[in-house]
């Protein structure tokens, strides 16, 4: 019954997440193929675009942000909007907020807890706030996993 039950959430749980990733491509966003975003996690496309790649995990808590409100306080010329670009095979972990006119290239690692205010190359590891290039993962690079081992 355990089981069962266990089961069950998985699957309601992969429900909801389809339909919260059709409403972000319906509001915008391009999404890859084979990318889980959690379903706590905020992805912000009213003012700006955001594009995430193939194979992508994004975890519970992350906000990514596409425009900047108080934009304009700082200068008149700046309307506030802006993107995101996050490449293909990029992890980024709980709680991390990534800012507006950012990219984070392909096989990334962000650390939890990070507050992504710049642009970050392929193949590293970063994390902090603000954030900070950690090391750099070697070459060839390993894909997260297409399908996560159950645990039971």
């Amino acid at each position: 019954m355990k089981t069962f039950i266990r089961k069950m959430i998985h699957l309601l749980g992969n429900l909801l997440r389809f339909f919260h990733m059709s409403f972000l491509r319906a509001s915008g966003a391009q999404i890859g193929k084979n990318t889980m975003i959690s379903l706590g996690a905020k992805i912000d496309v009213r003012r700006g675009k955001v594009i995430i790649g193939d194979n992508c995990l994004i975890t519970h808590g992350c906000y990514i942000l596409s425009h900047d409100g108080a934009a304009h306080v700082l200068n008149d010329e700046d309307t506030g909007t802006g993107y995101v670009t996050i490449g293909d095979h990029v992890f980024i972990g709980v709680n991390t907020v990534v800012m507006r006119n950012v990219t984070i290239g392909n096989h990334a690692i962000i650390g939890a807890g990070s507050v992504v205010n710049k642009d970050i190359p392929e193949g590293v590891v970063a994390a902090g706030n603000p954030i900070k290039i950690l090391k750099e993962i070697p070459k060839p690079y390993k894909s997260l996993p297409k399908k996560h081992k159950s645990v039971e």
